[in-house]
């Protein structure tokens, strides 16, 4: 771009930076002429204060010169202190990694837990609807010895307390207590009982105060053996498993475990096992090394020479090639990482049990197979059913009973295998009626993409085109990645040796190689959005351009096409533009005004061309636009509407309407959802991994809140940029929410609580991590290392809970 330093000075200062010790550096100096000014310009325009952003790299200072703009002048005699500092992130790395894999050794030793008993109640259907707090209690024939848990067939999305308490007569024998927030069809209460088997008990669930009814399932039973509740008698009993510790560990079951794995997939076989192996090693010695090297010498990768043979080129094209060129390598190092942790995560996740896959792949054969967008001819949700194909495949894999219900599995024999094999390669229509169940509203362009993938392997069967897909899918997890490190880069310019802290942890971060692993528009969410934190951040750090600013717009077009919900970060953009608009130069105001003008009318009419779509399918009803708008001057409405967002995410205030009772959505929906909700929203951690997550991200949060203390000050001197960042967070916090209250409040079909609509906030969460390590002091690159560590554990251990939950 104009007005960036020559080459040769920048590779001059990626040099120095990498210098570990005072001859190194003083050798860097020799050998490059133009190094011979300590003070080389830095890229910030005047209304960028450096200062904002800490003390640069070495312990340096920023010098204001050439009328305000910033200087930056290294420090080279601190060049030595990075031996010390390597030394330190060498022994943090090796102690991280060793106590992660001591307590990976420890966790696969233990034993899975096994059904030692039932109540022999089959499960055929709903036996009562209960709402908290309500006590049920039912006879039954014996209390087990050695037991750790019940599982209980309880359905909810978002379940209350559940108390569990076994007598004999008068006497308690045994209790327990799951807290609220479980959700699926089933909810397993730890409870133990060591002493003997004891005969003819009485079971007893009190189901704490909720906001939705829970549906007891069982089956139909004589009135002298049916459950109770307050002197009613229920025409069923509620079936009940008690668990106990395994006799076998998860090293002696791995063959097994390995095996059941390799069903039901394309491709299929045990080394489906040993590839997922090799992926996740290759993740973790990638992140390893990576970690090593940047904070290990406290430096980034230099930013690479542009290609000589880039001057043939002129043009759009050339500035393209120069602009790839410019990426520094550590940034698509991440991209890599982040690619590879969702091609393992579209391993673990068995065909069709990523959220919403089934409806998002029916959209992409629709498109297709009978070259239109879904529709919903009734218009009420409801719909047909997908094509033949797909509906046999789902019965096959077993979806509908794995589907919510934590203790069921996938398939897991070799002949349910060839009867799947068998279905699939016969000649089934791939056309249905045109119904994509929810993603029938959805915007076209995500699908379209993965319309690519689906065409090529049109010749293999379904989970051909399934796989092919899921993989297509994870590069949107490998341009999150590199977009959040870009925007660190930009957004803090003197955190240098951190910003791969901020991109591996987006890298690495489960819940996006999850959502990116499967078939789901979310991932390709979280890469626009964070493309457009990116642009944004470069226009506050640089200055706006008409090619920034139509880069900019670009995106919000493209986000629009993904995912509506990308409507929730637009009035922060628009702000965002407002503010560089006045802060750019005179002579390229007029056209960046134009071209903004142009490009965010071409959003507008984005949105309504979306919305118009939403309507000719029949997923959105005109009525439904048209109450929409009617209730949104319904001062009334607007109230609850704010309320219940509040609810959603903070603790009720006094006065406000209880839409949560007995729920504290700040910790149990959003803080346990990132820590590990997979699948369908049911493969969720022991509740005792919740409780000790909350120690690193209280950690992690206070330095957090030390940093920017420390820096009120320069802070406020970006304020304006920093609000543009918070008005697009709060958007889609704020959208998110009032989706909710509609869809739950108004047509009681449930809240729209689940994580992964986070997700394109994910560069705030890197330069979150960012800050917290170069607030750190002289052990800013240790606790950096902490946090990768940290980050790649949790994604190990996410996986390692799938697998158990789907192959165990």
């Amino acid at each position: 771009m104009p007005g960036d330093p020559p080459l040769e000075i920048e590779q001059t200062v990626s040099d120095v930076y990498s210098a570990t010790r005072w001859r190194h550096a003083r050798l860097c100096l020799q050998n490059h002429a133009a190094a011979q000014l300590l003070a080389i310009p830095d890229h910030t325009p005047p209304f960028a204060d450096a200062g904002a952003l800490g003390p640069p790299l070495g312990g340096g200072s920023f010098d204001r010169k050439d009328g305000g703009r910033e200087t930056q002048r290294l420090d080279l005699r601190s060049a030595e202190s990075w031996a010390a500092v390597a030394v330190g992130v060498r022994l943090a790395l090796a102690a991280g990694l060793t106590l992660l894999l001591a307590v990976l050794v420890v966790t696969l030793a233990g034993a899975p837990a096994r059904v030692v008993a039932t109540n022999s109640v089959a499960l055929s259907g709903e036996v009562a609807s209960l709402h908290g707090p309500q006590t049920v209690c039912q006879p039954e024939r014996a209390l087990p010895h050695g037991i750790t848990a019940v599982r209980l067939t309880l359905e909810s999305t978002i379940g209350p307390q559940v108390l569990v308490a076994v007598s004999s007569g008068q006497r308690r024998l045994a209790s327990g207590v799951r807290g609220s927030g479980w959700t699926g069809a089933d909810v397993t209460v730890p409870m133990r009982y060591g002493a003997a088997t004891t005969p003819n008990t009485t079971l007893c669930v009190t189901l704490g105060e909720g906001r939705e009814q829970v549906l007891m399932l069982g089956a139909a039973s004589v009135p002298s053996t049916a459950a109770s509740s307050d002197g009613a008698t229920f025409e069923g009993r509620l079936r009940v498993e008690y668990l106990a510790a395994g006799l076998h560990s998860w090293w002696s079951l791995a063959l097994p475990v390995a095996s059941r794995l390799g069903l039901g997939r394309a491709p299929s076989g045990t080394w489906v096992a040993v590839l997922l192996l090799v992926l996740m090693a290759a993740v973790a010695t990638l992140a390893s090394r990576l970690t090593l090297r940047e904070l290990g010498t406290g430096r980034a990768a230099p930013r690479p020479r542009a290609d000589a043979t880039i001057g043939e080129f002129t043009g759009r094209f050339a500035s393209c090639l120069r602009a790839f060129s410019r990426v520094p390598n550590v940034a698509w190092l991440c991209a890599l990482i982040g690619c590879l942790n969702a091609a393992c995560c579209s391993i673990v996740s068995p065909p069709f049990q990523v959220i919403d896959e089934p409806a998002h792949f029916a959209y992409v054969q629709q498109l297709v197979e009978a070259h239109s967008l879904p529709h919903d001819p009734e218009g009420d949700g409801a719909g047909d059913e997908y094509s033949v194909e797909e509906q046999t495949a789902l019965e096959d894999l077993h979806h509908n009973e794995v589907q919510f219900m934590p203790s069921a599995r996938t398939i897991s024999s070799r002949a349910q295998e060839q009867q799947l094999e068998h279905d699939l390669a016969k000649p089934l229509p791939r056309r249905g009626s045109g119904y994509a169940g929810t993603a029938t509203n959805e915007p076209p362009l995500y699908y379209a993409l993965e319309a690519i993938p689906y065409v090529l392997g049109s010749d293999g069967t379904l989970l051909d085109r399934l796989e092919s897909m899921r993989l297509f899918s994870s590069l949107f997890a490998g341009l999150t990645a590199l977009f959040a490190f870009m925007f660190v880069r930009e957004a803090l310019p003197s955190e240098r040796w951190a910003w791969p802290v901020g991109g591996l942890t987006v890298a690495l971060a489960p819940l996006l190689a999850f959502i990116s692993g499967g078939v789901n528009p979310d991932g390709m969410l979280a890469a626009v959005s964070a493309a457009l934190f990116y642009l944004l951040a470069r226009a506050f750090r640089r200055e706006l351009t008409p090619g920034l600013a139509a880069g900019i717009c670009a995106a919000i077009i493209i986000g629009v096409f993904t995912k509506l919900n990308f409507l929730g970060l637009v009035p922060g953009v628009i702000i965002g533009l407002l503010v560089t608009l006045r802060r750019a130069s005179s002579s390229s105001r007029r056209v960046i005004y134009r071209a903004v003008a142009v490009a965010l009318t071409l959003a507008a009419g984005a949105l309504l061309l979306a919305l118009a779509l939403g309507v000719s399918s029949g997923g959105v009803s005109v009525s439904y636009v048209t109450d929409f708008a009617s209730k949104a001057t319904d001062m009334h409405h607007v109230l609850g509407e704010l309320s219940y967002t509040w609810q959603f995410y903070l603790p009720r205030l006094p006065g406000m309407t209880s839409y949560f009772p007995g729920l504290f959505t700040t910790r149990q929906l959003w803080f346990d959802g990132l820590v590990g909700l997979y699948g369908w929203t049911d493969t969720q951690f022991p509740t005792w991994v919740y409780d000790v997550a909350l120690a690193p991200a209280g950690l992690i949060g206070s330095l957090w809140l030390r940093a920017l203390i420390s820096r009120r000050a320069p802070l406020r001197r970006r304020a304006s940029e920093l609000a543009v960042y918070v008005a697009m967070g709060i958007g889609l916090l704020v959208l998110v929410g009032v989706t909710s209250y509609r869809s739950d409040v108004t047509l009681n079909g449930g809240p729209f609580w689940e994580p992964r609509y986070l997700l394109p906030l994910m560069p705030l969460l890197a330069a979150t991590v960012t800050l917290v390590a170069r607030a750190s002091g002289r052990f800013g690159p240790v606790v950096g290392v902490a946090i990768v560590v940290l980050v790649l554990g949790h994604d190990i251990f996410s996986q390692l809970l799938v697998i158990s939950r789907y192959y165990g």
